[in-house]
């Protein structure tokens, strides 16, 4: 899931106070049932279809639940009466579910899957994420026009029993089922929003621990109050949160020495150095990684296998990751995140595999063989016109890091003028999705704990794909361990591995760090916990 979020101008500390007036009072401040939590930018879109960001998941997260939930690293039935084994070969899913309730006091039924599912792989609502269900019976060929909606294989075998049926075993399906892309949808609130669904909270209906109020698309600040219909409302203690869109690190750490939040997030820089001694300071290892993109479409050059090694040999990432970063970031020489996943034999971390030890030689600090490539690669191209535009977020911490990028790459390729193109996120994901970029600085956040949640995004064809990278090897080996190698656990590890491997020596996309989220946390909020898809589960979150 894409590591960003739209981002708005950033509001000034001063405007950021008056938002915040309303939790001002000492009352509020120390109320035990609302928590109010700094958001790095704005919700883009709370259509569960539509949604590709970490912002929108953790809003669904907070305001909707699917057949499965993650408490910390647990996976746990939510709608799903248990977690079910697969049957026919792995090929088989057959849930039993709660009797559960939308906010409007209506059943959330099995249908509400199927209608929910069936939207989402249809090709006319297009949505960027219809490739997570790759798998499902006749996914694939319903999102290319070429079967009809209708013949996905999810069904409604009963009110409250839903069945799916994939084309070959998923070792991870039911990780993915607590996915936000999987979650029902109320069939009437949708149709009756259309194309405005998701895009503010009126008409919306919700089955989660809460419901979101009062809020339109690219608000600065939302409210989500307690869902008395959730099913397991009892379990919930917190009767109101609060999210404020804080970009700068300054404005939030003020923020939060003065009370007015409770919880700041994604803290980066100078302010993360700073603020390491605090009590409540915590680094998160996130199962997300930031990398340079190539736009391989609109340029030939960047096809050179020479210059994406040069490039990549280009970055000292201690320096980024130590200096820039303020110890926001760790170095990691795949695309792969390390703590996620875990070879089935050994138990060794999947970045740690034997087999990927070579490959950290394309990602350590080496500028004269950098330049060396670099010279290779223009007079095996051809290429002139060595000016190009880096593009990325315009927040604080993006910005140092996008110039510190900027400046080791003209220091140590010769001839190399980089121009800096930070914008607003949602900018910044329109020009990359549409092509309109030269180099990106991205992230991507696992959308369940498999290394393919990365390794699939590269390869040919997939919509999040946006450099255009393509390796008809690679695609080979992730599309063994989807199908040949997909009930054989060694096998299909070993096929990632080797792509991974693969990816790596052609330096496809460049890795830069592993993100770590620094944050302050008030020592009064208990159980605030990272899930391995990135969101947090609010619903056995408590203030002392």
């Amino acid at each position: 899931m894409k590591f960003k979020k739209y981002l708005l101008a950033m509001l000034p500390i001063l405007a950021i106070a008056l938002v915040l007036t309303g939790c001002g009072s000492s009352t509020e401040k120390d109320d035990k049932d609302t928590l109010s939590i700094s958001s790095s930018d704005v919700i883009a879109t709370m259509d569960s279809s539509l949604n590709t960001d970490v912002i929108g998941a953790q809003g669904l997260t907070d305001t909707m639940e699917g057949l499965y939930r993650f408490d910390g690293k647990t996976l746990q039935p939510a709608i799903a009466k248990k977690i079910v084994k697969p049957t026919n070969n792995g090929k088989t899913y057959t849930f039993d579910m709660k009797h559960t309730k939308w906010s409007n006091g209506k059943a959330v039924t099995a249908q509400d899957f199927v209608y929910a599912w069936r939207r989402t792989v249809d090709p006319k609502t297009a949505s960027q994420y219809a490739y997570i269900y790759s798998g499902i019976k006749n996914a694939d060929a319903i999102n290319s026009g070429k079967k009809p909606v209708n013949t996905l294989g999810i069904k409604a075998l009963g009110k409250y029993k839903l069945q799916v049926t994939l084309e070959d075993p998923i070792p991870y399906f039911n990780k993915l089922m607590a996915n936000s892309t999987f979650f029902p949808q109320y069939k009437s609130a949708v149709e009756k929003a259309g194309k405005q669904y998701g895009l503010k909270s009126a008409g919306m209906v919700f089955n989660g621990p809460f419901k979101l109020t009062n809020w339109t698309v690219s608000d600065n600040s939302w409210t989500e109050v307690k869902n008395k219909d959730y099913w397991n409302a009892k379990a919930v203690k917190l009767n109101k949160v609060k999210y404020y869109v804080v970009k700068d690190n300054n404005t939030g750490l003020n923020l939060y020495d003065a009370n007015r939040i409770n919880r700041l997030q994604k803290i980066s820089g100078d302010t993360a150095r700073q603020v390491s001694s605090y009590k409540t300071f915590s680094n998160d290892k996130m199962a997300s990684n930031f990398y340079l993109e190539f736009n391989q479409k609109k340029y030939k050059f960047f096809k050179n296998e020479k210059i994406r090694q040069a490039i990549s040999m280009s970055i000292n990432r201690e320096q980024l990751t130590n200096n820039v970063l303020g110890k926001t970031g760790g170095i990691e020489r795949t695309i792969v995140p390390s703590g996620m996943s875990y070879d089935p034999k050994t138990n060794v971390d999947f970045t740690k595999e034997p087999e990927l030890k070579s490959v950290s030689k394309y990602t350590e600090y080496n500028p004269k063989l950098a330049a060396k490539l670099w010279k290779e690669g223009i007079k095996e191209t051809g290429q002139k016109n060595l000016n190009f535009t880096l593009l990325g977020d315009d927040t604080d911490g993006a910005k140092k890091q996008n110039e510190y990028i900027q400046g080791q790459l003209e220091k140590n390729l010769p001839g190399l003028n980089l121009t800096l193109q930070n914008v607003p996120f949602k900018s910044r994901l329109d020009k990359s999705t549409s092509g309109n970029f030269d180099i990106v600085v991205t992230g991507w956040n696992a959308d369940y704990p498999d290394p393919v949640t990365f390794l699939d995004i590269f390869t040919t064809g997939n919509p999040q794909n946006n450099g255009k990278y393509s390796n008809p090897e690679y695609d080979a080996l992730i599309k063994k361990s989807k199908t040949t190698d997909a009930n054989n656990e060694d096998a299909r590890w070993e096929d990632l591995v080797q792509a991974t491997k693969l990816l790596a020596e052609d330096s496809g996309v460049v890795p830069l760090y592993q993100y770590y989220q620094a944050n302050l946390t008030r020592t009064n909020v208990k159980n605030y916990r990272i899930s391995p898809n990135g969101s947090y589960n609010l619903v056995t979150v408590y203030k002392k």
